[in-house]
């Protein structure tokens, strides 16, 4: 899909930031990098087709997922806030490897539901609380004012170890033919990411101020339209991208049994090869994407333009994969869905910049919690309706009703 001028890039100008890197950037960068090196993502939904789920069985495992996220998430902000950041993302390390432990060993409805639920603990210890311990070093060094580019360019490294977790991933499936191997091989980088954490200087806490202040200075969130406004805003595009992006899985794996190539491999290893060369390019474009948030909001010489237009863009793309998919053009499908990937990137480190902007820093990490709580609540009420109408309907009339879905909430959460 053609971007407009202002989303486009020089390839010259990647790696060129306006601050130096030292020691912590890179084991801020570490995390996310480690952090992405899940291998189950790409195949997940895969995973739970080959035990025989339906997408709707799926959609309620999503769901379920998205209501433990939904009730856990504020009080393990606060807590992050209240009693130590570092301890909070301890926390949650151990709890995805629990997780990918639970389903390595499991094929059990509620024993995979458990799991989805340890995958929602370690969501919520960490999101919004390494961010904050990013911004609290910003202050430190008196760098707060390159936070859009500084937190883009760490998001970059996560993403690039997205890029490479698809094709990691995609061997593992290949040499073992089997989709559960991978939750066993996602446990080493976690565990040197545990290490990675724990070992963090302390002056990243911030000052701990105890449940009682913090949930105070917290509640001050929901008395500002000010500050509400732009969580709204952030929380419901990722929904509406966490919603879309599952359904690229099962579109790639149609796609690569269609092609006439790879005939001696089993279906299984045809589709991991064509899922691990996409989601490569994927997260390749979406790392470079990352690093040029600040360079976006540069060209439009505002913060609000360039989250309203990027909103209206992924809408674009979601409604085009669907209809393009529904007409068997299954290429423009799948290259509108990687559009969406890259549009989320680009957005991401400046809604997380503008919302900082507009709360109190002692309470970030527990602000951060509530737009991620708002986006667990609409993916738990989508998830299971999108599933349906896949089922039914079709995936191609699931994604265009998604992304109209998404361009009649546009008025409403528009930032002005």
């Amino acid at each position: 899909m053609l971007l407009p001028e202002w989303l486009e890039w020089e390839w010259s100008d990647i790696g060129k930031d306006d601050f130096k890197k030292d020691f912590q950037f890179f084991r801020f960068a570490a995390y996310g990098f480690l952090k992405n090196l899940n291998f189950y993502e790409p195949f997940l939904i895969l995973f739970f087709r080959s035990l025989g789920l339906s997408f709707l069985k799926i959609g309620f495992l999503f769901s379920i997922s998205e209501i433990a996220t939904y009730i856990l998430e504020i009080p393990t902000g606060i807590f992050a806030d209240a009693y130590g950041r570092r301890k909070a993302m301890v926390a949650s390390m151990l709890s995805y490897i629990a997780a990918f432990s639970t389903f390595y060993f499991s094929s059990n409805y509620i024993l995979l539901s458990i799991a989805m639920v340890l995958l929602a603990l370690g969501d919520t210890f960490r999101s919004g609380t390494h961010k904050s311990m990013i911004y609290e070093y910003l202050k430190i060094k008196r760098m707060y004012d390159l936070k859009v580019e500084y937190y883009g360019a760490t998001r970059s490294f996560s993403q690039l170890g997205s890029a490479f977790n698809a094709i990691l991933s995609a061997a593992v499936v290949i040499l073992t033919n089997d989709y559960r191997k991978v939750f066993l091989f996602a446990l080493i980088p976690y565990s040197i990411n545990l290490v990675n954490l724990a070992t963090y200087p302390k002056e990243l806490e911030g000052e701990k101020r105890g449940g009682k202040r913090t949930v105070k200075e917290f509640a001050l969130i929901f008395r500002s339209w000010e500050v509400l406004k732009p969580i709204m805003n952030s929380a419901m595009f990722d929904g509406f991208f966490k919603t879309a992006k599952e359904y690229l899985q099962p579109i790639l794996k149609s796609f690569a049994l269609s092609l006439p190539i790879f005939l001696s491999m089993n279906a299984r290893n045809r589709t991991a090869i064509v899922v691990g060369v996409v989601y490569f390019f994927v997260y390749i474009m979406t790392s470079r994407a990352s690093r040029n948030a600040g360079k976006v909001v540069k060209k439009v010489k505002s913060i609000e333009k360039a989250a309203n237009s990027l909103f209206i863009l992924a809408a674009t793309s979601i409604t085009l994969a669907g209809i393009f998919l529904k007409v068997n053009f299954s290429v423009i499908s799948i290259l509108s869905l990687m559009t969406i990937y890259i549009l989320q990137n680009l957005r991401k480190p400046v809604m997380v910049a503008y919302i900082s902007s507009k709360a109190p820093s002692s309470a970030l990490t527990s602000t951060l919690s509530v737009e991620s709580q708002l986006k667990t609540f609409f993916t738990a009420a989508a998830t299971p309706f999108i599933g349906w109408l896949a089922d039914t309907l079709g995936i191609g009339s699931a994604l265009a009703v998604l992304g109209g879905m998404m361009f009649i909430i546009y008025p409403v959460l528009k930032i002005k």
